[in-house]
């Protein structure tokens, strides 16, 4: 098997199904390509829908994979990608895909293309669009007290003279080596699952894909922003925090939770304590500026209050 595509569901069957409806084209480009979807107990609707689909549209190249509970991002993940990677015929490599996520044509085989022309490349990651087409984040430096801190402060000249220590970068239309892309559309080399194992069962939605990146770094593999890969997020349809243009949400425990454990994990406690006060102290500072400036609150409701909450300062350092 050239490429297995895993697609976890959870509350979305329509986008399932739009999403492998874009995947169509790619299967018989490549060949050599199974998709499998997961079902993390969504309760609702999404097992007959999504089951009444593959068989209307005889999609022989999907497995449906019913799980017995809500186990989060890598629980689901790790369930459609364990069982093929211990077969006799084990994909050279592995594409997550978010359900509210849609291939543009040659999406997966430009992936392919890159990871086989780079030995050395472990992860690759999409140019993402919105619904709009309009280029949003996909690709990102590893976040430390630095990065915190800048996005506390968000302020724009303090952003630009301090470009190259921001989360985000700067993605072009060419090729580049990155530190982490989103877990929304990344394909990774089966050698990185040999050498640093399945996601983090732990966290149960956000970090995963950035704590898998910053271990397959230090086993000495690249992560890489392919923008000739295009895929299409249509951002918090799957995860329910929305994007900067709607109407923003509440942030849910688990994204602060999943923040500090992979601080703590992979940094230690003398790390995550400074990420954690640099961020306090930017966010703070942002907030006493726009008081004094008499602009609203941009931000989602509750957040300075829930991440001190759940930081190191209030949680101490247990995982």
């Amino acid at each position: 098997m050239k490429v297995l595509v895993v697609v976890l569901n959870y509350r979305t069957p329509e986008l399932v199904v739009r999403c492998l409806e874009s995947l169509k084209p790619e299967v018989e480009r490549i060949g050599s390509m199974h998709v499998v979807v997961t079902d993390n107990d969504s309760g609702d609707d999404s097992i007959p829908l999504i089951e009444g689909a593959l068989a209307a549209n005889q999609w022989d190249w999907c497995t449906f994979m019913p799980l017995p509970r809500n186990g989060g991002y890598s629980y689901g993940n790790n369930a459609g990608i364990r069982p093929f990677l211990e077969s006799n015929d084990p994909p050279e490599y592995v594409m997550l895909l978010n359900p509210d996520a849609h291939v543009m044509d040659g999406g997966v085989s430009a992936l392919i293309e890159f990871l086989d022309a780079h030995p050395a490349a472990g992860i690759a990651g999409s140019r993402v669009e919105d619904g709009d087409g309009a280029k949003t984040n996909s690709a990102f430096r590893f976040p430390n007290a630095t990065t915190e801190l800048l996005l506390g402060l968000q302020v724009g000249f303090v952003d630009r003279l301090f470009r190259e220590r921001r989360l985000f970068y700067e993605l072009g239309d060419e090729p580049m080596q990155v530190d982490w892309v989103t877990g929304a559309t990344m394909m990774i080399r089966k050698e990185v699952f040999d050498d640093v194992g399945l996601l983090d069962d732990s966290y149960f939605l956000y970090f995963e894909e950035v704590d898998f990146c910053l271990r397959a770094r230090r086993a000495g593999w690249t992560a890489h922003y392919v923008p000739k890969s295009i895929a299409v997020h249509l951002q918090a349809q799957s995860t329910g925090i929305t994007d900067s243009r709607a109407e923003q949400r509440r942030y849910p425990s688990y994204w602060f939770e999943s923040r500090r454990r992979f601080f703590l994990k992979n940094h230690g406690k003398t790390s995550a304590l400074l990420a954690d006060l640099a961020f306090i102290g930017g966010f703070s500072t942002y907030h006493v500026k726009r008081a004094i400036q008499r602009r609203p609150y941009d931000n989602p409701p509750s957040f300075w209050w829930d991440f001190i909450r759940h930081s190191t300062v209030a949680r101490g350092f247990k995982l």
